[in-house]
């Protein structure tokens, strides 16, 4: 699945990373990890699940409250598993991907 209006994120050495920005299968769709990007469109209440990757430890707590905010109008909130790991993109604090029901 692809669409022109997302951002286009290249490889450090230019070229185009090798994976879908998100794969549909029957009413669910899966995205591809995201940076601090905010491209218009969906709707974050579709959401279901969440896998969180921050760069450092320390930000967990801010991370969480802007993660409360982001999701403020969703009950109930998205499943999650926050994990501290090395991100691939220089200078990528969070990286974050969804698993959403769409239809």
């Amino acid at each position: 699945m692809r669409t022109d209006r997302a951002p286009f994120i290249p490889c450090p050495d230019g070229s185009a990373p090798p994976l879908s920005q998100g794969v549909r299968s029957g009413p669910l769709l899966f995205t591809c990890g995201q940076g601090p990007l905010d491209p218009a469109g969906g709707d974050r209440r579709s959401i279901t699940r969440c896998t969180c990757y921050l760069a450092d430890r320390g930000h967990f707590a801010e991370f969480n409250r802007v993660y409360r905010e982001f999701f403020a109008d969703c009950a109930p909130l998205p499943a999650r598993t926050t994990v501290v790991a090395q991100l691939v993109r220089e200078g990528v604090l969070v990286e974050v991907d969804a698993m959403a029901v769409v239809t």
